[in-house]
Parts: C-alpha cells; sequence; structure tokens
C-alpha cells in the first residue's frame, strides 16, 4: 500500500492534511497487524531522545522527525519506514552491508530507507540514526 500511495498518489502530498492522514493510517495498520512494531518505534524514540539536542517534530509527508540543532537526523513513518539522509559515499558504504535500500524516492541522493520490522530492527535503526546524528551535531556537511 506504502509504494502503490507514493508512488501513484504522491502528488496528494500537497494537500496539507493527507500525509498526516495516511501515516496515522499507516500507524493503525501497523498496530493491528504488527504490534510488536508499535513498542519498538517507541523504543527507537525513546533512545534518540536521550542524545544531548535532540529533539522531535511531524515529518512534513507524516511520521515522527529527530532532529539536532534544528536540522534533520532521520525520519520514522508509521509503517515502520525509516529514512535517514547521508552522503553518497557513506550511501554507498550501508548499501554494501546490505541491511538498508536507496530511499523510495530519491533513489540517486544520499538519503536510505531501512525497514524497521521489529525488535531485532531497533539496534541498527538506531546506529543509522546515531551516525546521522553525530554528523549534524558536530556539524559535518558532506
Amino acid at each position: 500500500m506504502f509504494n502503490f500511495t507514493v508512488k501513484y498518489l504522491g502528488f496528494l502530498k500537497a494537500v496539507p492534511p493527507l500525509p498526516f492522514v495516511f501515516d496515522g493510517l499507516l500507524l493503525m495498520w501497523s498496530f493491528l497487524a504488527r504490534p510488536g512494531l508499535i513498542d519498538t518505534l517507541d523504543e527507537i524514540e525513546s533512545r534518540v531522545l536521550h542524545c544531548d539536542g535532540a529533539s522531535k517534530t511531524v515529518h512534513p509527508y507524516g511520521g515522527i522527525q529527530f532532529n539536532c540543532n534544528g536540522k534533520e537526523v532521520g525520519h520514522i513513518h508509521g509503517n515502520g519506514l525509516l529514512d535517514i539522509r547521508f552522503s553518497k559515499k557513506i550511501k554507498h558504504q550501508l548499501l554494501a552491508e546490505g541491511k538498508i535500500e536507496h530511499h523510495h524516492i530519491f533513489k540517486n541522493s544520499g538519503w536510505v530507507s531501512f525497514y524497521i520490522t521489529g525488535k531485532a530492527d531497533a539496534d541498527y535503526a538506531i546506529k543509522l540514526l546515531h551516525n546521522s546524528y553525530v554528523k549534524i551535531r558536530d556539524g559535518a556537511t558532506k
């Protein structure tokens, strides 16, 4: 459902409430179909927010956005899709590990996607978010 909606109905993200409604539906579906995922997303959120200067906001296209010094560290959609921006060099290193994918929309950018499917993915998701957080915190631009 997510990929179909993004691919064929992505233009609807410009309608102000629709991304939030869609992400809310994803979250409800996750709650019903994969209840353990909600606990995992809560754990990730809690651990990321323990970092100095970390905060969260609502992502413009739905989900929870984590920030450091006013810059996006990454965001998680209600279906467990974690999106994070790295340099292209780091992205290619991560791709070689085989755990992440090209971003579901911006394939030729530094953005990556990681699908969190359950508790076993929490540590890797936190590692990815922490790496992004450290680069932003330390002022790295690439």
